[in-house]
C-alpha cells in the first residue's frame, strides 16, 4: 500500500457538496443547521423563550441573505437538505402572522421581529459569521446558551471549537493526505489517480455502491439546478429587482444554433448559461448544491455539464472522476485556507470552486496527477486578492457573473494544463497559503459586509 494507512481529519465528497437552499451557505444553510442543533439540544428542557443574535457578517449582509429566515427554519426543526424550497414562504409567513413557533416539541411565543436581532456592535473574536442562541424559562433565566459559528460552505461549529484540531473529528483512512504535495507523493507511491486516493478514503465510511449512488444525486441535482434555471424567469428576491437572464440567453443561443450562425466563442456563452442558470436558481432560495459554497454554486455544474454535453467521449465514470477529484482540491483548501468569503474574500469561494472545477475537468479529459494539481494551481492563483462585495447584501451582483467567469478560467486552467507536463514553479500548497495570507491581509469592508466596494460604489434607486 506504500504509505502507511492512519488517522486523518475527513472532509470528503459529502462534506464539500452538499444539497441545500440559496442564496447563502455560510449565511443561510450555516445558521439553520446551528439553529436546528440548537433546538435538539433543548429537547426535555423546560422554557419559554428562545432569542438569537446574528453578529459580524451575519449581522451586515444577514437581511439580503435571508439568515433569518433560515434561523427560524433551524428553530421549527428543518434542515437545508430536508425542505423545499415552495414551503419556505409559507413556514415563514405563519410564525410572523401567529408570533409563535413550535421547538423541541414546544410552542412558544416567538416574534422575529424582536426575537432575532442583527447585532453589528459586538465583537467577533473567532469568526465573522457568529451566532449567540439563548432559551430562557418563565422569569428569564438562561437555560442554555450557546454560540456558534458558520464557518464557510454550510460547515458550523461552535464558538470554542472553530479551529481547534484536536476537537476535529477524525478518522481512519488508508490515504490521509492534508496537503498537495502529500497527496501526490501518495499517487506516487501506490500508482493511484487523485480520485482512486479519494475514492479509497470514502469507502472507509461508506460502501463504494453507496458513494456512486451520492455522487449521482449529486449530479441530478446540479443539472436539475441547471435546466430549471434556464426555464425560469421573472425577477430575483431583492430591493435590486435583478431581472433573471438564463432563459433569454438560451433562446438566444438556441435561434442561433437553429439559423447555423453560431459565433466561434459560442461555447463560451454556453459554459456562462450553466454558471448563471445555478446562480439565479440560489439567488431566488432554489434548490442547489454547495460547490463548495452556494455563493459559488455555479462553477462546478457549469464545468461539469460542458465536460457531459461537450467533451467527446464524456460518460458516466468521467463524471465520477471529475466530483472525487474536484473534492481532494475543496479538502486542501478547506484544511490550509478558507472557503468563506467573510473570512478570506470571494477568492475562498468562487477561487476554490474554479479550482475544484479545474482539477475535476482535467482529470476527467485524461490529466497525469501533476496535470490536475497545475490546473487547480492556475485557477486559484487568478482568482487571488478576488473581494466579496455583494451590493445590497444579496447574493446577485456581482456573484452571479462572477461564477460564469470562474468556470471559463477552470476550463482555460484544464486546457492550458494538459498542454504542459505539469511541471510548473508556483505549488498548489503555496497557492492555497497565499490565498489565506491575502484574505488575513483584505480589510474587513471587502469580506461578506457590503460597506466597501462595489456596495458602496452602487447608487441604489
Amino acid at each position: 500500500m506504500g504509505r502507511d494507512a492512519g488517522f486523518a481529519i475527513m472532509i470528503g465528497v459529502r462534506d464539500l457538496f452538499r444539497i441545500g437552499i440559496g442564496p447563502s451557505s455560510s449565511h443561510t444553510v450555516g445558521p439553520m443547521k446551528a439553529a436546528h442543533a440548537f433546538a435538539q439540544e433543548l429537547e426535555g428542557r423546560k422554557f419559554a423563550a428562545v432569542r438569537c443574535d446574528l453578529m459580524g457578517s451575519l449581522a451586515w449582509t444577514g437581511s439580503g441573505h435571508a439568515t433569518d429566515r433560515a434561523v427560524i427554519l433551524g428553530l421549527a426543526g428543518f434542515r437545508p437538505d430536508g425542505i423545499e424550497p415552495e414551503e419556505i414562504d409559507t413556514i415563514i409567513a405563519q410564525v410572523h402572522d401567529t408570533k409563535r413557533l413550535r421547538i423541541a416539541h414546544r410552542d412558544i411565543a416567538f416574534d422575529p421581529d424582536t426575537d432575532i436581532a442583527f447585532d453589528r456592535e459586538s465583537e467577533t473574536p473567532v469568526h465573522p459569521n457568529t451566532m449567540r442562541l439563548v432559551a430562557m424559562d418563565a422569569d428569564g433565566g438562561e437555560v442554555l446558551a450557546q454560540r456558534w459559528c458558520s464557518i464557510g460552505g454550510g460547515f458550523i461549529a461552535q464558538e470554542g471549537m472553530v479551529g481547534d484540531p484536536v476537537l476535529e473529528e477524525e478518522e481512519e483512512v488508508p490515504f490521509p493526505f492534508t496537503t498537495a504535495s502529500g497527496l501526490l507523493a501518495l499517487c506516487e507511491d501506490n500508482g493511484l489517480s487523485i480520485a482512486e486516493i479519494v475514492c479509497a478514503n470514502e469507502r472507509a465510511r461508506t460502501s463504494e455502491a453507496e458513494l456512486y449512488d451520492y455522487l449521482d444525486r449529486i449530479i441530478a441535482v446540479m443539472m436539475d439546478c441547471i435546466e430549471h434555471g434556464t426555464r425560469a424567469e421573472g425577477v430575483l428576491p431583492g430591493r435590486l429587482n435583478v431581472k433573471r437572464r438564463a432563459r433569454g440567453i438560451k433562446q438566444k443561443l438556441d435561434a442561433d444554433r437553429y439559423r447555423n450562425r453560431q459565433a466561434p466563442h459560442a461555447i463560451m456563452d454556453h459554459i456562462s448559461l450553466f454558471a448563471i442558470a445555478v446562480n439565479e436558481e440560489n439567488a431566488a432560495g432554489g434548490k442547489v448544491v454547495t460547490a463548495p459554497t452556494n455563493g459559488a454554486a455555479g462553477v462546478v455544474p457549469a464545468v461539469l455539464r460542458y465536460y457531459r454535453d461537450f467533451w467527446p467521449g464524456a460518460d458516466r465514470a468521467g463524471c465520477y472522476e471529475f466530483l472525487l477529484t474536484a473534492s481532494a482540491i475543496g479538502t486542501l483548501t478547506k484544511l490550509n485556507a478558507s472557503i468563506s468569503g467573510a473570512e478570506v474574500g470571494c477568492q475562498g469561494e468562487v477561487g476554490t470552486a474554479s479550482a475544484m472545477a479545474a482539477a475535476g475537468l482535467a482529470a476527467a479529459m485524461g490529466a497525469t496527477n501533476l496535470q490536475v494539481e497545475n490546473a487547480a494551481e492556475i485557477a486559484m492563483e487568478h482568482h487571488l486578492g478576488m473581494t466579496c462585495d455583494p451590493v445590497a447584501g444579496l447574493v446577485q451582483i456581482p456573484c452571479i457573473e462572477r461564477n460564469a467567469f470562474g468556470a471559463i478560467k477552470a476550463i482555460n486552467a484544464a486546457s492550458l494544463s494538459l498542454r504542459g507536463s505539469g511541471q510548473h514553479i508556483v505549488s498548489l500548497d503555496q497557492v492555497i497559503e497565499t490565498m489565506m495570507r491575502t484574505g488575513c491581509d483584505m480589510h474587513d469592508k471587502y469580506k461578506e459586509t457590503s460597506r466597501g466596494g462595489l456596495a458602496v460604489s452602487f447608487p441604489e434607486c
